[in-house]
């Protein structure tokens, strides 16, 4: 290998490494667009002022404050499957790293052999060796080593190495990312358990009054003061309530199994406290839109996907250069065991330096650097999405937190005023001045109204829950 050879080969590659940038005119590459707002806009500056600052930095077990919810998160995070199933592809991700570390290390083999050769006796080499008395059967003994090392030159093979180190930190985010979900699901799953609880509760302190009222109803009509009509609409009502129980209970043996799932264990019943529903629940600030680029695992792992993918296409156009390596080998050789290790006699060794560079085969390579290419440009477009998501879930969370409260705001006027209205249709009717009709809607009023303002409060805890999903909280360790 002469500097002639060297010179002309750098030469191709040159030329080669100029025509990449052609290659890509259809498909050019581009940078990810960063840019985020100042602010969450009036949502964001309205909850800026709150209490709690900073929700995403909390740990899962300080941001939701009830034991039996916490419990239930550790036990997830220790046992859910899926969760399980990450960790192991984290592993497999780590164990690529050292793998395309140790292609632009040298490598260096041992080797050990014998056999035995016999060649034509009608051959140049049979005559030669029956005129120096070389055996018929020639027996042939070798040991040494052997080793290899492609310079990695263009640094094709640390470019490997490091996207591997990036896809293994992605896969680390998407761990975190998958806590994240595991964590809100739970919360969510166990905050519309609790709220099933409580709404058998009210079902069954109104159905309570119902039956009184329905036994009043029979006495008034046996004393000739209401109709069989009165007596079958208050019974209607009765059973119809009596089957929303069972539509409640069903429904929350459905939530426990839910729950169930996520933590990695057979149906079972799920411990909690309902009475902890009603505690009013703290602020939570949104902080300022750049921190979701730190909060966030999703945009942390598109982030380092984008990254491995940019070090990808360097890779793919490294291909167009040629490839250095040297080959090297020392050992001992010979046909008589005895002498194998006679120095120099039986010594022997090699030195090689190859320089290969793509002729033919350029299509595929460019191919190759086409797929990077656009494999690249998807990882930018994933990027962008996931920044512009996490801001619009964090919007829509805040916004939500603040419309419900004006909801729930309302509602408790409204059953606090429904409550009034019941007591004065009770005495209205019990004085024969208002029809049986409007004690039983009002009461059916006062329950719709009481479910619904329930219905309230549990969305109210999602949407908290929501907004520590959305701002990336969850997923810091202890």
């Amino acid at each position: 290998m002469n500097n002639a050879r060297i010179g002309a080969a750098l030469l191709m590659a040159t030329l080669w490494l100029g025509g990449c940038a052609r290659l890509l005119a259809d498909n050019p590459s581009r940078e990810a667009n960063q840019t985020m707002p100042g602010s969450y806009g009036e949502v964001g500056d309205s909850a800026a002022s709150l209490a709690v600052s900073q929700a995403a930095q909390e740990q899962w077990d300080t941001y939701f404050a009830d034991p039996d919810l916490a419990t239930l998160i550790e036990e997830a995070l220790k046992n859910n499957q899926e969760l399980n199933i990450q960790v192991q592809e984290v592993i497999i991700a780590k164990n690529e790293v050292p793998a395309r570390r140790g292609e632009y290390l040298p490598t260096l083999r041992a080797i050990a052999g014998a056999g035995i050769e016999k060649v034509g006796a009608h051959t140049s080499q049979g005559v030669s060796d029956e005129a120096h008395g070389v055996p018929e059967h020639l027996p042939n003994f070798t040991f040494g080593f052997v080793g290899s090392w492609e310079i990695d030159v263009w640094g094709k093979l640390r470019n490997a190495a490091k996207s591997a180190n990036y896809r293994y930190l992605a896969s680390v985010e998407a761990k975190n990312f998958l806590i994240t979900e595991i964590v809100a699901e739970i919360a969510r799953s166990y905050y519309e358990l609790v709220a099933l609880d409580s709404a058998l509760e009210i079902l069954g302190r109104n159905l309570a009054i119902q039956r009184d009222a329905l036994e009043l109803v029979r006495l008034k009509k046996e004393a000739a003061r209401a109709t069989e009509l009165a007596v079958q609409r208050f019974q209607a009502e009765v059973l119809k309530n009596t089957a929303r129980i069972y539509e409640l209970k069903q429904r929350q043996v459905e939530v426990e199994n839910r729950i169930n799932f996520l933590v990695g264990r057979m149906p079972q019943p799920v411990g909690r406290n309902p009475a902890r529903f009603n505690a009013t629940p703290a602020a939570v600030s949104a902080g300022v839109p750049t921190q979701l680029l730190e909060n966030r695992p999703d945009i942390r792992r598109a982030e380092l996907e984008l990254e491995a993918a940019k070090l990808d296409v360097k890779v793919a156009r490294a291909r167009f250069f040629p490839s250095l390596s040297i080959e090297a080998g020392i050992g001992y050789e010979s046909f008589n065991i005895k002498h194998l290790v006679s120095t120099p006699q039986s010594l022997l060794y090699n030195l090689a330096g190859n320089l290969v560079a793509p002729l033919l085969n350029r299509a595929a390579i460019t191919a190759e650097y086409r797929s990077a290419n656009a494999t690249q440009i998807q990882a930018v477009f994933n990027y962008e999405r996931s920044l512009i998501q996490a801001f619009t879930e964090v919007v829509n969370q805040l916004a939500m937190i603040q419309n419900l409260a004006q909801v729930n705001a309302r509602l408790t006027e409204q059953v606090q005023t429904l409550h009034e209205a019941v007591e004065v249709s009770s005495v209205l009717y019990q004085s024969a001045r208002a029809d049986y009709l409007d004690v039983l809607l009002t009461r059916r009023e006062l329950l719709d109204a009481e479910l619904e303002l329930l219905e309230t409060k549990k969305t109210q805890m999602q949407a908290r829950v929501g907004i520590y999903q959305a701002l990336g909280g969850g997923w810091r360790e202890h």
